[in-house]
């Protein structure tokens, strides 16, 4: 007869544990018994996971390993097609000002090239208000009730945007965490910022971090745009692009 787990040494027992996949730990194997649970919430666990997959933090931030192990895992953009690629797709209540928001390549008339190599496209605005956003459903992303409630990641938001050298234009960022009901539980809402005319072309980082938001967050809503200040025909407005949302441990 084979040796039953529950006769494994708990150091032999924590090795296969970290080889399991970590929705399933959660989900499916501190179901099995009270000793499974215990290690499944237990700090030693997670710490092995995080070795195994180089994922490292000061030892004195002995928080919660479990939340850092998910968080670090799953630090991803939550912002689909940040930068153009899929045309307008996954950017919802759109504001088409003037002739409208387009996708363009980089550099662009008058342009300059992106900072990073990744980015390729980007999109412009035009002689009237362009507003864009999206919402992100945070727990179809992943981030459960709890973690959002008790744990309470930073989110963490960036946006670039640029202007062209021959036109002026306006630009504004507005992110506001949402509850189940969408009510508004923290906004960060940038100033109206105005590029002149005659500027460099040069591309800006915004960025914002909500921290300490409270409970209840369950969604992001994202919005960006702007428009150009000459309001001339075409697309002389501001350009966005690379926006992002994260969550850190």
């Amino acid at each position: 007869a084979c040796p039953r787990m529950e006769s494994l040494p708990e150091a032999v027992l924590l090795r296969i544990l970290a080889s399991i996949p970590a929705v399933e730990l959660v989900l499916v194997c501190r179901l099995v018994c009270c000793q499974w649970k215990n290690l499944v919430d237990g700090a030693e666990l997670w710490i092995l996971k995080c070795q195994q997959e180089g994922l490292t933090r000061e030892e004195s931030d002995a928080e919660n390993w479990q939340n850092f192990y998910f968080l670090s895992k799953k630090r991803k953009n939550l912002i689909k097609n940040p930068c153009g690629e899929e045309d307008l797709e996954h950017w919802g209540e759109v504001e088409n000002g003037g002739d409208g928001w387009k996708v363009e390549e980089l550099p662009g008339d008058f342009g300059k090239e992106f900072p990073s190599e990744e980015v390729h496209k980007y999109f412009v605005t035009s002689y009237e208000w362009c507003r864009k956003a999206q919402v992100i459903d945070l727990r179809a992303e992943g981030y459960w009730e709890e973690l959002m409630d008790t744990t309470q990641p930073k989110i963490m938001v960036r946006d670039w945007y640029a202007g062209r050298r021959d036109a002026g234009c306006l630009y504004e960022l507005c992110v506001k965490l949402l509850s189940e009901n969408e009510d508004v539980l923290a906004e960060y809402k940038s100033e109206t910022v105005t590029i002149p005319q005659d500027n460099d072309a040069s591309w800006n980082e915004i960025s914002h971090t909500f921290s300490s938001y409270g409970p209840g967050v369950r969604f992001v809503r994202f919005e960006h745009g702007g428009q150009d200040t000459l309001f001339w025909k075409g697309w002389f407005g501001v350009r966005v692009t690379n926006s992002s949302v994260t969550l850190e441990p």
